[in-house]
């Protein structure tokens, strides 16, 4: 999710590949399920291209004040 937002919502499967140093097959496994669960969208036919959702939006930026929490702690997530 992270790799679509530096992206400028707008990320190639490619693109995100490389950027979250995943392997095909897990690539395709967490798409499906992020799609399932309503974070990222898929558009094109030709070539797909994923963006974020508002509810991706709004996840990203909750997860990143907890990071900022546990981190005033000593924690990293």
């Amino acid at each position: 999710m992270r790799v679509i937002q530096r992206e400028e919502n707008q990320a190639k499967p490619t693109r995100i590949l490389y950027g979250a140093n995943l392997s095909h097959d897990r690539l395709v496994k967490y798409l499906d399920e992020l799609k399932a669960l309503g974070v990222i969208q898929e558009s094109g036919n030709d070539e797909k291209v994923y963006s974020l959702t508002q509810k991706g939006i709004e996840f990203l930026n909750n997860f990143r004040k907890v990071e900022a929490f546990a981190g005033a702690f000593g924690f990293k997530i």
